[in-house]
């Protein structure tokens, strides 16, 4: 064991690969100790990672729960997590909060959502700062979602329109690892798949790392925008994001919100579970284990988990699939 500003920890698979222990930072805060920092386009160079994905509560009290939920699913050994901003920005202190204790207390690599919401540049780089002093070495830049009550995207004055522009600022500015959104099914707002994939391509030019996709429940589609990102000589690591099924409604309501197509077979299982959400959610597991094994036979870079803060089906779905360095540890 070693002691650090991140706490105690053994060396994990989180910071060994292939025997060598590798991607070091030194720790200015303590001395002559050194703890693991990772950006996440290294970590893709030698693993193919699964990563869970949280948000912060609307209050305070929540956030040992979410703590909870993280310690509950890292004995499936992440190879990182991420930490979202509420809707319309509107929890952005509970994330700065939680992203900072993990990157204290763990020994899990933490990537801070950031976005363009209610925030000029001189704010953003605000947090970018808190993130860069408190050793966060990676981020994903996002537009963000309009505040509620509005359908329309309207930066701040001085603010960024777009998450080309805010990518285009860290990667110009600071050192952090910087991901991206990806959407297989197409944006809401984008006009067709076409003009939807000249976005993502301008992420990448702008230094994008790698690509995280938006959720979807026909692999298809992932199969589909990868092969398309290919030819329009998108070459980065594109990871499908899960979103196991917990109730019909919930799935329902996510669906329509980014405009993602529920698959005949599901749709069908949706309306059967709708008045069990027990029934529903272990349906979920059975659905989400078959999705994720057909991703990962297929070569896929990794798996990001969007967990919802609940640790049961992420848990049953990898005791499923038994992937190699995440299996449970007891």
């Amino acid at each position: 064991m070693i002691r650090c500003r991140r706490g105690d920890f053994p060396l994990s698979r989180a910071t060994i690969f292939a025997g060598t222990i590798t991607f070091y930072r030194r720790a200015e805060s303590v001395g002559s100790c050194w703890i693991p920092s990772l950006k996440i386009k290294d970590i893709l160079t030698k693993t193919r990672p699964v990563s869970f994905e949280f948000f912060p509560p609307r209050q305070a009290e929540g956030i040992p729960a979410v703590l909870e939920t993280l310690d509950e699913l890292k004995q499936y050994l992440p190879d990182f997590v991420s930490v979202t901003y509420g809707a319309g920005g509107s929890t952005r202190a509970f994330t700065e909060e939680i992203t900072f204790e993990i990157k204290r207390n763990t020994d899990v690599e933490v990537m801070a959502h950031l976005t363009c919401v209610g925030q000029n540049k001189e704010e953003l780089d605000e947090v970018l700062s808190r993130l860069q002093e408190e050793g966060v070495e990676n981020i994903i830049a996002l537009r963000g979602d309009p505040p509620k009550g509005t359908t329309e995207f309207v930066p701040v004055e001085g603010g960024f329109q777009h998450a080309t522009d805010l990518l285009h600022h860290v990667v110009s500015n600071y050192k952090f690892g910087v991901a991206a959104a990806c959407y297989p099914e197409g944006h809401t707002e984008s006009v067709d798949l076409d003009a939807d994939l000249k976005y993502v391509k301008m992420k990448v030019d702008n230094g994008a790392d790698f690509l995280v996709t938006q959720l979807f429940y026909d692999n298809r589609f992932y199969f589909d925008f990868v092969e398309r990102a290919r030819a329009e000589g998108i070459e980065v690591p594109i990871i499908p994001g899960v979103l196991p099924v917990l109730n019909s409604a919930q799935v329902r309501r996510f669906t329509t919100l980014s405009g993602s197509k529920i698959p005949l077979d599901l749709d069908k299982l949706l309306d059967k579970y709708a008045d069990s959400d027990h029934s529903a959610r272990d349906m979920g597991v059975e659905y989400a284990t078959a999705q994720v094994r057909e991703l990962w036979d297929s070569g896929v870079p990794g798996v990001h988990f969007y967990v919802l803060n609940r640790s049961y089906s992420v848990s049953r779905i990898l005791d499923n699939l038994q992937i190699a360095g995440h299996q449970r540890q007891d």
